[in-house]
């Protein structure tokens, strides 16, 4: 058994030939990108690259198996160069007769047949099937069913955001409104939540909790991510840990602070001014963004959630005041990747390269200690210098 770095919600930008997937994504977003980048600068060991669906991704894919960059795995999953294991999904936006909202859901599938046979039948049933996260003509048990039919992962997204999420949007109090409850493999809690938040719902204390990135550019890989404890870098044994099976594991979450989130506060939907009322103190305005920690407590039912793996607020590389492109750059040539950096290197190491005042807000970040300044309404937190 060993640990492993793991991201699983890393969206496509553009295919291999420059077409959108994901329009809101990077154009650099591209599946080999994603791999490299996995590998070097962020150290990661396994990512769930999301729209994988989309049929020019899955050429792409073939094409890398053709030239044996890529491998497929008999366990599932698909090795870039013997060091990054591929679990290729699709993000899909579901809004049934029993949702109050569109929500988003994330599937996992673990070989190409697999992944093949789901884009065929999805593509029957959205819009534009080359295109991430479609709306769904079918009702969320059904595509639970469908996904669990193929040997996936069925996970629902960012389930607090004020957006298209099956507490901020989806349902009025139970996700069994929508989904199967026995049909979901785990969770994936934002980036305006954590553990303790989210125990705070005694339904959600027999799943396992995911933090991902979500990413919509390389270098927002590894914002959020999770260490695994597995006996291979593999699709099964990465579903096995989700259900706590044959000792494959999570053993640490790595989230942001849920302050840094950008709905961690319910403020103005106009000016973004923290709500103190029923009426912004700034613009005078009365619609407001609904913030997690709200949610979170209207939905509040229990004191005690389960023993869970650590919930560490560490906070990316990128997020920190002064460390810029340069810096970073001279970081990665003496140490290595993001995770080696975040994780392993000493400050007095740090320090004979960069700063003692960055290198002690990088120690800072490793340990959770830094403070930080809340965000909501879609604008980031921020940390404050020292």
């Amino acid at each position: 058994m060993k640990d492993y770095f793991v991201d699983l919600h890393i969206h496509i930008g553009r295919t291999k030939s420059g077409k959108p997937v994901k329009i809101t994504g990077s154009k650099s977003l591209t599946l080999s990108n994603i791999l490299k980048a996995a590998k070097f600068p962020k150290g990661l060991d396994i990512v769930g690259v999301i729209d994988c669906h989309s049929p020019e991704v899955i050429m792409e894919m073939e094409e890398l198996l053709e030239k044996s960059l890529l491998e497929e795995l008999s366990e599932g999953g698909f090795r870039f160069e013997e060091s990054v294991t591929l679990i290729p999904g699709v993000e899909i936006e579901v809004k049934d007769e029993n949702c109050k909202g569109p929500i988003h859901v994330l599937g996992y599938f673990p070989n190409l047949e697999s992944l093949k046979h789901f884009s065929k039948w999805y593509g029957d049933k959205v819009t534009n099937v080359h295109l991430s996260t479609q709306r769904i003509r079918e009702n969320a048990r059904t595509l639970q069913e469908k996904i669990i039919s193929l040997g996936g992962i069925f996970i629902p997204a960012h389930v607090f955001t004020p957006f298209k999420s099956v507490y901020g949007k989806g349902v009025k109090t139970s996700l069994t409104e929508i989904f199967n409850p026995s049909l979901v493999d785990a969770v994936e809690l934002g980036l305006s939540s954590d553990s303790a938040m989210a125990d705070h719902i005694s339904e959600l204390h027999d799943f396992t909790f995911v933090t991902n990135s979500d990413a919509h550019s390389l270098g927002k890989m590894a914002r959020e991510y999770q260490i695994m404890h597995l006996n291979a870098p593999d699709f099964n044994a990465v579903k096995e840990a989700l259900h706590r099976q044959k000792g494959h594991k999570v053993v640490a979450n790595y989230g942001l602070n849920p302050l840094l989130g950008k709905y961690y506060k319910t403020v103005c939907s106009k000016c973004l001014t923290p709500k103190e009322g029923d009426i912004c103190p700034r613009c005078g305005s009365k619609q407001f963004t609904k913030g997690v920690s709200e949610r979170i407590s209207e939905l509040s039912d229990s004191e005690n959630g389960p023993v869970r793996p650590p919930y560490i607020h560490q906070v990316p590389l990128d997020f920190l005041p002064g460390l810029g492109k340069k810096t970073m750059d001279e970081l990665l040539n003496h140490f290595g990747t993001e995770m080696h950096i975040l994780h392993c290197v000493p400050k007095e190491e740090l320090k004979k390269i960069i700063k003692p005042e960055l290198a002690a807000l990088i120690i800072m970040a490793r340990e959770g200690r830094l403070h930080v300044l809340s965000g909501g309404g879609g604008r980031y937190g921020r940390i404050s210098p020292l």
